[in-house]
């Protein structure tokens, strides 16, 4: 057995199925310049890069800043819920 010299999926083409299952299996309110899609791909990348959400902020291109990120996140107030969303998104 051989293996490809091609890879089967990108790192774009990961991050943009990681952020749909995301999106559509994980409910979190935000508003402003700061939309769902956008929290997660920043929460995703700094977990990914083993890096801070202020800095991934500061490296992504028209990004809401990090005290922003932190504010979204501060409003959620039941993260057993939101874990268990996760895990039944992962499952899927």
């Amino acid at each position: 057995m051989t293996l490809s010299k091609h890879l089967a999926l990108t790192d774009s083409e990961t991050l943009e199925e990681v952020l749909n299952c995301l999106t559509e299996n994980i409910a979190i309110e935000t508003q402003g310049a700061c939309d769902q899609k956008t929290l997660f791909e920043i929460l995703v990348g700094a977990a990914s890069n083993a890096d801070s959400i202020e800095n991934t902020t500061k490296i992504l291109n028209n990004s809401p800043c990090g005290s922003d990120i932190r504010y979204h996140l501060d409003k959620i107030n039941n993260f057993e819920q939101l874990e268990s969303e996760v895990n039944l998104a992962l499952q899927l």
